[in-house]
């Protein structure tokens, strides 16, 4: 019998409600001086910006402050599940004792967030029948290992479970996008100009794309799980049919307001307002006479 489908928890549980987390991402991990952060914070130890209210006292001034990297985090809602779920809302600055064990839960919590994330997203695609019925059933196991205590929590081998997920998800990607494009998967592509090639429908599963240039390309179920997209220039490219595209790759790239993008993905702050400047190739008799200097 094909399992039930609940509605997708793709808003509210899989989003992070910082309004409802004890700021963990500001405590648990841990993060060193670098382009991304200001300064060295060992894992457990808050955040010297972390407010008493577990707010971010510089939240609006993170990136002119040396902080980028917290603006591309994404907890995928691990932090509320873990602090009014899994602690049923009890504070670690009032119970210091505890925060060890939070630390333990987010980091089994966070991973299975975001692979629920993947499997719902992989059942918007419209899968045939027999692959959607697996995608429900991964979805409720996946949902089922989050509610756990922390004890049980401590139990759950997160990459065990992944493993076998991650077919599935890669079949779903394969049927979305058939016939498939180029193959970058996990190709390592830093700084490169991709503008002249087709990268609709392409496999770039795991690709690191640091800095790349994607300007005005069309990436119409193009398959980016996983990419790194940290500086890659998206301005006017089309993504508003990316596969697995998710809001902290939007947030880590740059773009204009003409990036094509999704009615359920944001166009993040810092992007510029500016439209995208087409290239203009010299014409043959302006090269002729900057050989001739």
């Amino acid at each position: 019998m094909s399992p039930s489908l609940a509605p997708p928890p793709g808003s509210a549980q899989l989003r992070a409600d910082c309004g409802r987390c004890f700021g963990l991402c500001c405590v648990v991990p841990a993060f060193a001086r670098s382009a991304d952060f200001a300064i060295d914070k060992p894992a457990g130890q808050a955040c010297p910006h972390l407010g008493p209210d577990h707010r971010c006292g510089i939240h609006t001034e993170l990136r002119q402050r040396g902080f980028a990297g917290c603006t591309v985090f994404d907890c995928f809602g691990a932090g509320q599940q873990v602090s009014q779920v899994t602690f049923g809302g009890r504070d670690w600055r009032g119970a210091p004792e505890t925060l060890p064990a939070m630390a333990e839960a987010f980091a089994v919590l966070r991973p299975l967030h975001e692979l629920l994330w993947y499997v719902t997203e992989a059942l918007t695609l419209h899968p045939p029948a027999d692959l959607r019925d697996e995608l429900a059933r991964a979805r409720a196991e996946t949902a089922a290992l989050t509610e756990g205590d922390p004890a049980r929590l401590r139990t759950v081998d997160v990459a065990a479970h992944r493993d076998r997920v991650n077919p599935l998800l890669s079949q779903a990607s394969d049927t979305a996008r058939s016939p498939g494009g180029v193959d970058h998967r996990g190709a390592r592509l830093p700084g490169a100009d991709l503008r002249r090639v087709d990268l609709r429908r392409a496999n770039l599963r795991g690709a690191l794309l640091i800095g790349a240039d994607l300007r005005g390309v069309d990436l119409s179920l193009a398959d980016v799980t996983g990419a790194d997209l940290r500086g890659a220039d998206l301005r006017g490219s089309d993504l508003r049919n990316t596969l697995f595209l998710h809001q902290s790759q939007l947030d880590a790239a740059r773009g204009d307001v003409r990036t094509g993008l999704s009615a359920t993905r944001t166009r993040p702050p810092h992007w510029t307002a500016l439209p995208l400047t087409p290239v203009r190739q010299p014409s043959r008799a302006t090269a002729r006479r900057s050989r001739r200097r």
